[in-house]
């Protein structure tokens, strides 16, 4: 069986969840995504491993039991869900919650039913997908790492498009992110700043001697990246398999010596890695560079998806269990 890509999946899933309250027949829904009912029906099916028809009556029903915890009556919760008559609805909502509706809102549970691909109602119009769903397996530290890597990186080619004059031209006067770091005025010197700062700590959690950081032209500043930022995801990846985020280290080259952990050490980097980010996003714009790479992690996380951006209040995801036909 064919299987939409993510993009597309992601549409048809859309198509269904626009139209929850508009109770349309099989036929109808499949052409507002211009599609035919056979191959609507079977797009959504392989993508989702649920019919679009048991996928929307889920999605109905577990909207209808938050309503019921949220004190609507029972024959509102069963007509919102498209539902004909009370007694469709209760039939229906027994067989997937195993209580009747008025039960269920005396003693509520969890709303959410049994699904197939993780994707639920989310209160009060949205939806909700598990990571189990998406068959990502990326954790908080991945996702800041990884956002962190693939911008800066960014950032470095979209700053190839400005002659050198426009690289060294003092956009943000004064500005200094850290003191012992020295002002940072130009697009130039923040990006020096962002390789910089992981040769200096990977140097010194390894023990090794500081990279001399001389090369500040747009090729230099690329190849000092491709290493350091390569060793920084090692480093930050190799304390997480050891679970050493509270491990510490002594740095001899601090006036007076400092002690430090690597977990705040990571934190640290990461936490001014993204304020010189944005502020490059807003200076690269400034100086004329179209279309800058987007500075938000959800932003990056649609695109390495998708490979496309996405407005950020469409809806992502979706899916159902088999129940009784609404009315």
């Amino acid at each position: 069986m064919d299987k939409a890509s993510p993009d597309r999946l992601r549409h048809l899933i859309e198509v269904v969840v626009e139209s929850l309250d508009d109770h349309l027949d099989g036929g109808r829904l499949a052409g507002r995504a211009y599609l035919s009912r056979f191959h609507f029906d079977r797009l959504v099916a392989a993508g989702l491993g649920e019919a679009p028809g048991a996928f929307r009556r889920r999605l109905l029903l577990e909207r209808a039991a938050w309503r019921l915890i949220g004190r609507h009556r029972v024959t509102d919760a069963g007509f919102e869900a498209g539902y004909g008559s009370t007694e469709a609805f209760s039939r229906a909502f027994r067989r997937a919650y195993g209580a009747s509706p008025s039960t269920f809102a005396a003693e509520p549970g969890d709303f959410r039913l049994p699904a197939p691909n993780g994707i639920h109602f989310h209160p009060p119009a949205g939806l909700f997908v598990t990571g189990a769903a998406t068959g990502t397996t990326m954790d908080l530290t991945d996702r800041l790492l990884d956002h962190d890597l693939w911008l800066t990186g960014r950032l470095l080619e979209d700053a190839g498009r400005l002659p050198d004059h426009l690289l060294d031209r003092e956009v943000r006067p004064g500005h200094e992110v850290l003191p012992f770091d020295g002002p940072e005025p130009t697009v130039r010197l923040m990006l020096d700043r962002l390789v910089w700062t992981k040769e200096v700590w990977t140097a010194a959690i390894a023990g090794r001697e500081l990279p001399d950081g001389a090369d500040r032209s747009l090729d230099g500043l690329r190849r000092r990246w491709g290493v350091a930022g390569e060793e920084f995801r090692t480093l930050v990846h190799g304390i997480r398999a050891r679970d050493a985020w509270n491990d510490a280290f002594v740095d001899a080259l601090c006036e007076p010596p400092q002690s430090f952990t690597l977990g705040g050490v990571v934190a640290h980097v990461l936490t001014f890695s993204a304020h010189r980010r944005q502020v490059l996003v807003e200076a690269l714009a400034e100086l004329g560079v179209a279309e800058v790479a987007p500075a938000c992690p959800m932003e990056w996380e649609r695109l390495a998806v998708t490979r496309r951006s996405h407005p950020a209040d469409h809806l992502r995801g979706t899916a159902l269990p088999t129940t009784e036909e609404p009315s």
